[in-house]
Formats: structure tokens, sequence, C-alpha cells
């Protein structure tokens, strides 16, 4: 009897549902019903620390290729919470459940955190193989990972359905997209969407370079300019500060939101109506579009592929459109931004979107 552990971690995004799929059907299809058990573990990590699971069977996985969120619920457990003076009584904990059980590999769908715990359970000595989830697109030895083009689309459509508001009341729009740290997604929306001015995490703005966009396009007589502003973009400024000095000065932020402080920055400077809109967790909810749900079999097809052959301490990644194992230690800890050379900022550049710089 095969015995396979299967949780999901982290934020949800869409494709979860759709790569467990694809493990489990190829999995059930190799071993056969009677020769196979999948227990899914509630809640991601924390269902794995307390024992909590369902024991999932070939039917649980059938028409969930289009489904949103995750069948099995999902939680965050940060990486430096598992350790403290005494050890690391919760991995102490995983493990247990993990020899209780008997598991033979340990299946684990989540984004740079989980993927940190997942190596330390690899080195802890459990058969683990991983997949990369978020809509970021930030995790380290995959060109792409699944959720990511769902939340383009959603992301995509906020910005056009601006475009007719924003043209007919001759206003600046800033539209907020997910992105702490890694600005993919707000660099990929924001060039579908047609924007003026794209800013990111990366490249810290300058709101008098961004100002002068605006005007320049209102002595055009152009109508309407749009922004794209990723959530974690700091001014130039900021970037000077230390770490201490720019946490204290968010805290003391009176804006909910950097898209607010910006949009009152261009008010001040300049005699320009603006409205932010915040699409927020819309970006990561619903069904995953087409391109992710082809993406996420073929990930959870190869991930059963590497448990059959017993090829464990792997992510799998897609590297030149072909699926590819990734030793998971070369994953854990490394953020994928944006580099500045990157092609698509340049070709952005080049047809005259702004970076704020």
């Amino acid at each position: 009897m095969k015995k396979i552990g299967m949780l999901t971690s982290g934020g949800d995004c869409q494709g979860l549902n759709a790569t467990m799929r694809g493990v489990a059907k190829y999995l059930f299809e190799y071993y056969g019903d009677s020769e196979l058990k999948v227990y899914g573990f509630k809640d991601g990590y924390k269902g794995l620390i307390s024992n909590e699971y369902d024991v999932l069977t070939s039917r649980d996985f059938s028409g969930i290729l289009n489904l949103g969120g995750t069948i099995l619920g999902t939680s965050r457990v940060p990486f430096k919470e598992l350790k403290n003076e005494e050890g690391m009584p919760r991995v102490k904990q995983m493990k247990e459940t993990y020899n209780l059980l008997g598991l033979d590999c340990l299946v684990i769908l989540g984004g740079n955190g989980t993927h940190k715990t997942a190596n330390l359970l690899s080195e802890e000595g459990l058969n683990v193989v991983t997949l990369p989830k978020t809509i970021d697109n930030d995790i380290w030895g995959t060109d792409m990972t699944f959720g990511f083009h769902s939340a383009l689309d959603v992301a995509t459509d906020v910005i056009d359905r601006l475009h007719s508001t924003a043209t007919s009341h001759s206003r600046i729009f800033i539209v907020e997209v997910m992105g702490h740290k890694a600005g993919w997604l707000n660099l990929y929306a924001g060039m579908a969407g047609g924007v003026e001015v794209i800013l990111l995490p990366e490249i810290p703005y300058d709101i008098d370079k961004v100002v002068d966009v605006l005007e320049k396009r209102r002595q055009q007589r152009k109508r309407f300019s749009i922004l794209a502003v990723a959530e974690g973009v700091i001014s130039k400024e900021e970037a000077k500060m230390s770490k201490k000095e720019f946490k204290q000065a968010r805290e003391n932020m009176r804006y909910s939101n950097i898209s607010y402080r910006i949009a009152d920055e261009i008010t001040e400077r300049a005699d320009l109506e603006v409205r932010v809109t915040i699409p927020g967790h819309v970006q990561r909810g619903g069904a995953p579009c087409a391109y992710d749900r082809v993406l996420a079999t073929r990930f959870g097809a190869k991930a059963a592929e590497l448990i059959i052959n017993k090829k464990y301490g792997y992510m799998v990644g897609l590297k030149n459109n072909k699926v590819v194992p990734v030793p998971l230690n070369e994953v854990a800890g490394k953020l994928k931004t944006v580099p500045l050379d990157c092609d698509l900022i340049k070709e952005a550049r080049n047809i005259g979107i702004s970076f704020g710089d």
C-alpha cells in the first residue's frame, strides 16, 4: 500500500485543486484505488502538526479542475515560528505524524515560506515533493507558478474596465495590484492593460517623475491616465532608509494603502482628479484560467512521476516550457524578483511606459 500525504499552505490561489488533481489522477491510475491511500491534511502545516486529515479517494479529486481555493483548506505557519529556545517542537510534531501514518511521501503545495519549511522537513529525513503556488510568480527555480496567469487575467480585466470610466470623466486612476516584494504581476498586468505608469517594488519611484508623465499627457489633450501600482512599492526617499526607519515610517503613515498616498502626492503637485481601485483578494479568487489548468495538471503529473520513481527532495518547476524537477535546497529561501534589465521592462520603456524613475 502506497501512502501519500498532501497539504496546501500559505495564501490560496487559483490552481491548487487542479494541481492536486493532477498528482492524484496519475497516482491512482498507476497504483489503483486499492493500493493507494491519500491523506489530505487540513489547513496546511497545522493539520500535519495536529494530525488532522481526511483520507481521500479518487472520487474526491473528480470535478475540481476548475474549482478555486483548496479542498483541504490552508493557513500560514511562519517559518520563524517553527524554532524557539526549546528547539523545533512543531517540526517534531510534523515528523511524528508522518511516521505514525507511515507515509511514503509528503506532497506540499505553497509559496516561498512553505518551501522553506518543506526543505527543513526534507533535511529532517522526510520524503518531500513540492509544487510552486503563488500569484506573485516569485519562486526561484521556475519560470512560472500556477495561479499567476489567473490573477493576471483578473488584474488586467480590472484595468480594462477602468478605461471607459477614466475616459468618460477625464480622471487619473490608480490600480493597486498585489505584490509585496516582487512586481511580476503588476508588470504583466500593466503591460496587458495598456497603462501609462507601472510602479514596481524593485524600482523606487520619484513622484515628480510620475507627475511629469501625467502632465505631459494632459498637455497632449489625452483625457485620462492609468497607473498600475504594486502594493509593495517604495519611494526613492524610502529606499535610502534603514529597515528600522522604513518600518517606523510605514507604521506612522496615515494611509491604509500606498496607492492612496500616491494619489494625494499627485493631487498636491498637479490639478488632477485621482481615483484609487484596489481589487485585493479578488485577484486570487475564483476559477483558474485555461493556462493555469494546463500548467497545474502538468505540474501534478510530474510530481506523481517523481513519487513513483522515488525521487524526493525536489520542487516541480517550469523551465523553457519543460516541466522539470528542481532541487528543493536550491529553491528554499530564495526570492525571484523582477531584474531591472529584464526584456519586459526594456520593451515597456520602449513604448513609452514610465516606471517612475
